[in-house]
Order: structure tokens, then C-alpha cells, then sequence
């Protein structure tokens, strides 16, 4: 196997501190608290996003609902785009009893909790948008404390598994998200309080089992705020492995949010399926569950060999394939085999593509930031997916138009991939 990137760094042992690269593989309590933390966070993110955010849009206004809803999305996701490394770099320099992470998880998930709260109910469009950037804020910021601990505790040779663990709750979050949409029958209010609910069940349990570790005072580097700012740009040209790693899962998540940015309205105003919601439910199934075996599968796989690129490569070419099916078979069974094969290539996406980026991390010392910078890859492209697809459904084509420009630009992610050279 080829893990460059623990060459040269301090190993746990007696004494070990903070900033250690681990070398004990991580309990299976500490996976399960880890699972569950994102199962919540990604609840709180793709209940309303999936479908909460819609129906709340169209109840303000049906003719303007695509345009609310991307002015609500984007907004929310351009905070996002700050809490993220913003946080990170927070829990980086926290000497907290408590240890680095955990404070920032409970601050992050209370504030969503908070915003979810809000959503439900909001009597205009300026609330809507303001709750849902508080939510933002604080999921984003629980997510980049949450993330920053699988490089501080977890040794590369278990990365690719734990990924795909982890990877498996974000999924059964996007279920459960989806599943609480369904529920509620049209009551998006009702809605936001059991995602609220999701999120803080989802936290409690890594608040007791993080076994977070402290930060010596000593460890901590001095803080000016020339150097703090300076700090969450990253040389591509000193880290150009971390910077191709970026664009890479930047690339390929703008795919991913064309395809299911507009899938409530694809299945009402395209498909023509009778009960919408339903329809988002089952195919978010479906996804789901070949998310769920293909993430364990992939994990395990790519820390068996050794390599991550070409499973990497191979999965956002089946990304890209699924975009293609919901262009050209816009029907209630092509939205399924495409909601399958989205599945088959996102899980192993999610698991072999995190290993990678823990590995071309610039330094320990700055792995919350670092993660966090690497998260605005995952946040980004919920500004960036809006501004894409609301022309191109509306003005240049619809939906044929959106779902190829998706598999284009997904499939860009595959190219790139190849000039990391550090990682196999």
C-alpha cells in the first residue's frame, strides 16, 4: 500500500498528543457515534432541501416557487461556504477540557436545531431565508468539527472503511430526511420540527462517545489576525495534490446537486407523478440503499488495495451515467434506474474520495480548517447549482438540458482526478 502522506508525522503513543498522526484503529462505539452524528446533520440538510424548502416556496407563492427556492438555497449555502473552514479553524485552536471538536458540535447542532424551529414558522420569504442560513451555519459548523475527527483519530490504513461508515449515515440521514418529508403529509411546519429533532438525537450520543483529545495550550499557535485570514487560503501551487483533491469533489458534487436540486419538480412537472413526495421518498430509497452497500463495499475495497484514484475515476463516471438516464428516459422507471445507478456510484464516491482528501491534507495542525475548506466543496456547489439550473430548466431547455450539463460537468471531476500524484 502507498500512504505518503503519514511519512514524517508525529505517531500516537504514551504521551501522545492532539496533533498526533493516529496509529490504533478506532473503536466500533466511536464509528457508531460518528455514523449517527451525520445521519442528524444530513437529516436537518436534506429534509428541507429534498422537499420541506419546496413546499414552503410554493406555499408563498406557486407561480415563483423555483425562484424562492433557489434564492433560499443559495443563500443558505453561501453561509455554508464560511461556517465551514470558519469553525474548523475554531475547533483547530480550542483547548477546551472537552477536547477540539465536541464544543463546536454541540454549538453547530444547537444552532441548527434553533433555525429548524424558526423554519416552521416563518411568516415570510426574508424569515425563510434568514432561518435556513441559520441552519446553515450551525449543521455546516457541526459538520466540519465532526469531519476534522476522523483524520485526527482514524489511521489511513482505515480511512477508506470508516469513510464508507461515515458516508452510510449521510445517506441514512438523506433517507430519513426524505422520509420525514413524506410523513408529514404536506405539513412542512410539522416537518422542520422533526428534523430539528433528528439533529439533536443524532448529536447526543458523539457529545459522551467522541473521545475528543485535548489540546495542549502549548500546541496552539500564536494567533494574529493577519495570520488568520491568511490562513484559509491554501497554495494550490505549494498543495497542488490538495488543491486538484478540491476541485475534484467540487466538480463532481455540482453534478450531483443539479440532479437533485429540482427532483420534486422534476417528478411533478416532467414525469407527471401523482403524489410527488411519495415519488422523491421511494427513489431516495432506492438511492439510498445502493448508497449504503456500495459505500461499506467501496471503503473496505480501496483499504484492501491500497488505491484510491481509480475508484474515484470510476465513480463519477456512474454518477455522470445516472444524469444521462433522467435526461433522456424522463419517466417514473428511468427516474428509478437512474435513481440506482446515482446509488451504485455515489457510495463508493463518498467513501474512497473522503480517504483520499484525509490523505493530501496540508498539515495536523490545521486539519479542522483544512476540512473544512475541503466541506466548501460540498457547500459551494449548493450556490453554484441553483444559478445553474434555474436558467436551464426554466429558459434553455428543461430538464433534458439541466440532467446532461450535470453528467458534463460530474464527469470533469473524473479528469481531474488524475493529477493527484501523491495518492495512488
Amino acid at each position: 500500500m502507498k500512504y505518503k502522506h503519514t511519512e514524517g508525522l508525529p505517531q500516537q503513543g504514551p504521551g501522545n498528543t492532539a496533533l498526533a498522526e493516529p496509529t490504533s484503529n478506532v473503536k466500533h462505539r466511536w464509528t457508531a457515534s460518528i455514523v449517527l452524528v451525520n445521519v442528524g446533520i444530513n437529516a436537518a440538510f436534506f429534509g428541507p432541501i429534498q422537499v420541506l424548502l419546496g413546499q414552503q416556496a410554493a406555499d408563498f407563492s406557486e407561480a415563483d416557487k423555483e425562484g424562492i427556492l433557489a434564492l433560499v438555497t443559495g443563500a443558505g449555502a453561501a453561509v455554508s461556504l464560511v461556517a465551514n473552514p470558519l469553525f474548523g479553524t475554531f475547533s483547530d485552536r480550542t483547548t477546551s477540557r472537552f477536547g477540539r471538536r465536541v464544543p463546536w458540535v454541540f454549538i453547530g447542532a444547537l444552532l441548527g436545531i434553533i433555525g429548524l424551529l424558526g423554519l416552521a414558522g416563518a411568516p415570510s420569504i426574508a424569515a425563510m431565508t434568514l432561518l435556513w442560513c441559520v441552519v446553515q451555519l450551525g449543521a455546516n459548523g457541526a459538520l466540519a468539527a465532526t469531519t476534522a475527527a476522523i483524520p485526527d483519530q482514524v489511521p489511513v490504513r482505515q480511512r477508506g472503511t470508516i469513510g464508507g461508515l461515515a458516508s452510510m449515515g449521510t445517506v441514512v440521514g438523506i433517507l430519513v430526511g426524505a422520509a420525514i418529508a413524506a410523513g408529514v403529509a404536506g405539513n412542512f411546519s410539522l416537518g422542520f420540527i422533526i428534523c430539528a429533532v433528528a439533529l439533536l438525537v443524532g448529536m447526543v450520543p458523539y457529545l459522551f462517545l467522541a473521545n475528543d483529545q485535548v489540546l495542549d495550550a502549548r500546541d496552539k499557535p500564536p494567533f494574529t489576525w493577519p495570520n488568520f485570514v491568511k490562513g484559509f487560503w491554501i497554495s494550490p501551487q505549494r498543495y497542488p495534490d490538495f488543491a486538484w483533491a478540491w476541485i475534484t469533489r467540487f466538480l463532481v458534487n455540482v453534478g450531483n446537486h443539479l440532479v437533485t436540486l429540482y427532483l420534486l419538480f422534476f417528478l411533478t412537472d416532467a414525469v407527471g407523478f401523482e403524489n410527488p413526495e411519495f415519488g422523491v421518498l421511494i427513489l431516495t430509497g432506492v438511492y439510498a440503499v445502493l448508497t449504503l452497500i456500495t459505500a461499506v463495499i467501496g471503503g473496505r475495497w480501496t483499504d484492501r488495495v491500497g488505491k484510491r484514484k481509480p475508484f474515484v475515476i470510476a465513480s463519477s463516471a456512474i454518477i455522470a451515467l445516472a444524469a444521462l438516464i433522467l435526461a433522456f428516459f424522463p419517466t417514473w422507471a428511468g427516474a428509478l434506474v437512474g435513481a440506482a445507478v446515482l446509488g451504485i456510484g455515489y457510495g463508493v464516491y463518498l467513501a474512497v474520495d473522503f480517504a483520499l482528501l484525509t490523505q493530501v491534507l496540508p498539515s495536523a495542525t490545521s486539519r479542522g480548517k483544512d476540512m473544512g475548506v475541503i466541506n466548501v466543496a460540498n457547500s459551494l456547489p449548493q450556490v453554484i447549482a441553483p444559478i445553474i439550473a434555474w436558467p436551464l430548466v426554466t429558459i434553455f431547455g428543461g430538464y433534458v438540458t439541466l440532467y446532461v450539463v450535470a453528467a458534463v460537468i460530474g464527469l470533469l471531476g473524473a479528469v481531474f482526478v488524475v493529477k493527484i500524484k501523491s495518492v495512488d
